[in-house]
């Protein structure tokens, strides 16, 4: 089956399972392993922050960083669509007993000007606004990427308010090899930054946080109080680091391949439209939403999966997994269907 459910279906390369069986390891929990801190230096450094901690998922970095930024009774702004509060399994509310400002935003991208509008005043009624969270591709908005003039906009607002800015950077280094920010310019816009590494970059396991020291400190101690200290963890350590040394680049392909299909999509008589394309993710909105599970069943008969999306919609995200021949063989899929 060619897999465009999701860039999580990942397997490890032959040449970052070596680096991963060869990986010297410790104890992390004693920060004692040799790979997990050298890819916690490696990425403060690549982003120009001072420190960094690998954890097991994207879920597990947004979490820490809320519990850490927010005291409970607190409210965060951020999209009714975004990731940490839609797919995080109620975690904003269970881990931090925080509370939540929604902003509609244009596919998943909220203002500065909307959040100036929420930012609670000092009054006993209301909640202390202690957080903005912003989302870098967004997810639900197909991949889009944060206009990062807006993020500047919006992170000079925060520092004169005093809030905190964290970035949920789960697919982070799809929008810098497009957005042409360096890394470092950007990464100074935000407090705390998640950075997937089990996605396009393909590594099997694991996120990172990264931030000031003092905020990594606190960190390390919510991870543990969540279940997340791990013992040889270099292992794992060590496919992180193949990944952002050498498939970060190549993200580039699987935008090319995403645009292909979204141009195949747009062909179809069952499709009403394409959300625009601008990284990996591939929204299509059907003009009949009842024919949706039916649709994806026809697809995984011809031997492609994908998923759905909400109501009347589908998505394929595209990986490092999918070659130019599946890649071909999808298209030739796509005219096929007749939905």
């Amino acid at each position: 089956m060619i897999d465009f459910r999701s860039d999580t279906v990942t397997k490890p390369t032959p040449a970052m399972r070596e680096a991963m069986f060869s990986a010297p390891v410790g104890d992390d929990v004693f920060q004692e392993d040799p790979t997990v801190n050298l890819l916690q230096e490696k990425a403060a450094e690549m982003f120009g922050m001072e420190a960094a901690l690998f954890c097991s998922s994207g879920t597990q970095t947004n979490q820490i960083a809320i519990n850490v930024h927010v005291k409970p009774g607190g409210e965060i702004i951020c999209n009714e669509e975004s990731h940490i509060y839609k797919y995080e399994g109620g975690g904003i509310a269970k881990n931090s007993g925080a509370s939540v400002r929604l902003l509609p935003g244009d596919r998943g991208r909220i203002t500065q000007e909307q959040i100036a509008q929420w930012v609670n005043p000092d009054d006993v009624h209301f909640p202390v606004t202690e957080l903005i969270a912003l989302e870098d591709t967004f997810n639900r908005g197909g991949g889009a990427i944060y206009d990062f003039a807006e993020i500047q906009k919006i992170r000079k607002f925060a520092l004169e308010q005093n809030i905190p800015l964290h970035i949920d950077g789960a697919r982070l280094f799809n929008a810098l090899v497009e957005n042409n920010v360096p890394i470092k310019t950007y990464a100074a816009q935000f407090d705390s930054i998640s950075i997937c590494l089990s996605k396009g970059l393909g590594a099997p396991v694991g996120s990172l946080l990264l931030g000031k020291a003092d905020f990594i400190k606190k960190a390390r101690r919510v991870r543990k109080v969540m279940g997340g200290g791990m013992r040889q963890a270099g292992f794992l350590a060590a496919a992180g680091i193949y990944a952002i040394e050498n498939n970060v680049l190549r993200l580039k392909e699987d935008h090319q391949k995403a645009k292909m299909l979204e141009s195949a999509l747009l062909n179809c008589a069952w499709v009403e439209t394409v959300v625009p394309v601008e990284t990996n993710i591939v929204v299509a909105i059907l003009k009949d939403a009842s024919k949706r599970d039916a649709i994806i069943q026809e697809f995984k008969e011809l031997g492609v999966l994908i998923m759905a999306f909400g109501p009347g919609m589908l998505r394929m995200v595209t990986h490092l997994d999918i070659t130019d021949s599946q890649l071909e063989q999808t298209l030739e899929v796509i005219a096929k269907v007749k939905a």
